[in-house]
């Protein structure tokens, strides 16, 4: 199915801008119709090669998205209808994407259907599975609010481990990012400068010096043909990222860095942990739980083994035994999870799990990051050194030959 922006009107109204999934901008556009809405435009929103590179995907932030489902369990708490907490929720929203998608909602739900339904049909690539599967849940056992209330923690603890991890790689990538910076300055502005002084001179310059004047007259008389290739190349690079091909690469890839492979497989198994507990606890059959924490996992090795699990489980299989037969899974994981289906506390041993991954994944990263910042500080200087050398080399054999 493609994705599509689609630009309409409701009954009172409103415009509303949605990025919707469909067959084809036809079926889009008389699904549309059909719920009543006028329909100014519906346009492919995919982009260059089917993909969207330059426009940033309409999308809502986890903490807005916490935080508006924090005030909805407080109002719903209060005794306040479904549709009065989503119009009232949907006015204090300043992002209007977000806003009109609250709107579409509240109509949605309105007009007969389910909340989960109505929060689904806004397309995949915005509401997660999780949470419409958690909403279902919620409206299945009569306990919305409980299972909301569930949804809003599992997501700050998440995403509370989401920022630890992504502020722990700053300082390498701002190492790598200087480090770029710092050759390119070079090459493109020093070199230059010194080939000149060495052409008016006629020195007669060591290999390693002519090798390094050659690179940057080179990257300079062509700046015009450099520059638009690595901008081309960098939008193919995303673009073959974003493939299926470019996915499973990726993915294989992850598998077999040193060290990263298993802080990755940890960060993985976490992950999944959590949400299959969370969904547990909000009184979701174990099979449709692991079908939808499958989609929380960004591995799809990972995702297709839990997939695979959940086809053992179906047939009779305990989790455990099925998570030990697709031989991925880590043994203490499998354990820990055997011992909370022996006990009926799986959902408490799954959240065990989670926090016991996440602790190994932090100090692992800890770990394996002050051992990466000295080497790419030692990196740097070894590069700038050979620059150093490589250009004033010529300058020490001048100055010998005039003494």
């Amino acid at each position: 199915m493609a994705e599509f922006l689609v630009k309409l009107a409701d009954e009172r109204g409103h415009v509303l801008q949605r990025v919707e999934t469909g067959f084809s901008d036809k079926e889009v556009r008389e699904r549309f119709t059909q719920q009543g809405y006028l329909v100014y435009s519906v346009k492919d929103n995919r982009g260059v090669l089917g993909i969207n590179l330059l426009k940033p995907r309409a999308k809502i932030k986890t903490d807005h998205f916490i935080i508006f489902n924090q005030q909805f369990v407080t109002l719903i708490k209060a005794g306040l209808p479904i549709l009065t907490g989503l119009h009232l929720l949907s006015k204090r929203q300043r992002n209007p994407f977000f806003r009109s998608l609250l709107e579409n909602v509240r109509e949605r739900v309105k007009s007969g259907e389910f909340l989960s339904s109505a929060f689904e049909a806004q397309g995949k690539g915005i509401i997660s599975k999780i949470y419409t599967t958690t909403l279902l849940a919620g409206e299945r056992s009569g306990n919305l609010e409980e299972v909301l209330a569930r949804y809003v923690s599992y997501q700050r603890i998440t995403a509370t481990f989401r920022k630890k991890l992504i502020a722990a790689l700053w300082y390498p990538a701002i190492l790598v990012v200087a480090l770029t910076l710092m050759l390119s300055f070079l090459i493109t502005y020093v070199v230059p400068k010194f080939a000149e002084l060495y052409d008016s001179l006629g020195a007669q310059l060591p290999a390693i010096t002519q090798l390094l004047l050659n690179m940057g007259k080179t990257i300079q008389g062509h700046f015009y043909i450099v520059a638009p290739a690595m901008v081309i190349g960098a939008l193919a690079g995303v673009a073959w990222t974003r493939s299926d091909s470019g996915n499973r690469a990726i993915d294989a890839l992850r598998f077999k860095i040193p060290i990263f492979s298993e802080i990755w497989m940890k960060y993985q198994v976490s992950m999944f942990s959590r949400t299959l507990a969370t969904l547990l606890a909000g009184g979701l059959p174990l099979v449709p739980s692991l079908e939808t924490s499958s989609s929380a996992i960004n591995s799809r090795r990972i995702a297709s083994t839990v997939l695979n699990a959940a086809t053992s489980v179906r047939e009779g299989q305990p989790l455990s035994t099925s998570l030990e037969e697709t031989k991925f899974f880590p043994e203490l994981a499998v354990e820990m999870i055997e011992v909370g289906e022996s006990t009926g506390a799986l959902p408490t041993m799954l959240n065990s799990v989670a926090e016991f991954y996440e602790e190994d994944v932090q100090n692992a990263l800890t770990a394996a990051l002050q051992l990466i910042e000295p080497v790419l500080l030692i990196f740097m200087a070894c590069i700038v050194a050979f620059v150093l050398i490589a250009l004033y080399l010529p300058i020490f054999s001048l100055g010998g030959q005039i003494h």
